[in-house]
């Protein structure tokens, strides 16, 4: 295969993972290989050392991904 087609193709493919993360907030499952998810994160309050202040993070989602439980054992050895 030439390397522009292979390239087309694994973009479409991350760009499929992202629409489904952040439009429709599936998560995306890869048998055998893991799972793209979302994280919720709770509202903190945190401090600033620098400035001796308290600051609100808000509430936010992140992406994650986790491993197969086969493919980390593989990675193991």
């Amino acid at each position: 295969m030439q390397k522009r087609d292979v390239s087309i193709v694994v973009e479409g493919f991350m760009e499929t993972i992202k629409n489904s993360l952040l439009e429709k907030h599936e998560n995306v499952y890869l048998r055998g290989f893991g799972s793209f998810i979302i994280k919720h994160r709770a509202a903190k309050t945190a401090r600033n050392i620098k400035k001796n202040t308290t600051i609100t993070i808000e509430a936010h989602d992140l992406p994650s991904f986790k491993p197969a439980k086969s493919f980390a054992e593989q990675m193991k050895g």
